[in-house]
């Protein structure tokens, strides 16, 4: 009968054997990157960032989608506040989230009966951490919601 013991010798000791026989490895890539800068605009614009209403109204934008804070672009942002106004339709939830510094329309697309669920829990005077995406249209900014 052969004894393991914790750090003994056994069929996987740490050594390399333990990995052999394919597989991906976390040092191999799919799609090795053309230039350092694409890996570097992909995890910006991954980032969720927290603003206040203010700082997003004051955000630079070349057009009303691409919006840039520090050198950096924004697309997810998260905000707290209190929800001032709540419209229900079928297929979206409007809200107005107010932080102290101004308001910001928010847009819940309904995707699921979920959605709604958690929506009917949402009450105005209520306080809410919103992370959506940030759009601009016709000089005014509001956040597609994907979790509240």
């Amino acid at each position: 009968m052969e004894r393991v013991t914790m750090y003994g010798s056994s069929q996987f000791d740490g050594s390399a054997a333990a990995f052999m026989g394919g597989g991906f490895m976390p040092t191999q890539s799919a799609h090795p990157p053309s230039d350092s800068s694409s890996i570097s605009k992909n995890r910006e614009t991954r980032c969720l960032f927290p603003l206040t209403v203010k700082q997003i109204n004051n955000l630079a934008s070349n057009d009303e989608s691409n919006f840039i804070i520090d050198g950096a672009e924004v697309n997810n942002v998260t905000i707290v506040g209190r929800v001032s106004h709540k419209e229900d339709k079928a297929s979206e939830h409007t809200f107005l989230v107010d932080d102290g510094t101004g308001q910001i329309e928010c847009t819940k697309w309904i995707q699921e009966s979920l959605d709604t669920e958690q929506m009917g829990e949402i009450l105005v005077g209520m306080y809410v951490r919103v992370h959506g995406h940030l759009r601009g249209l016709q000089g005014r900014r509001f956040l597609n919601v994907f979790s509240i």
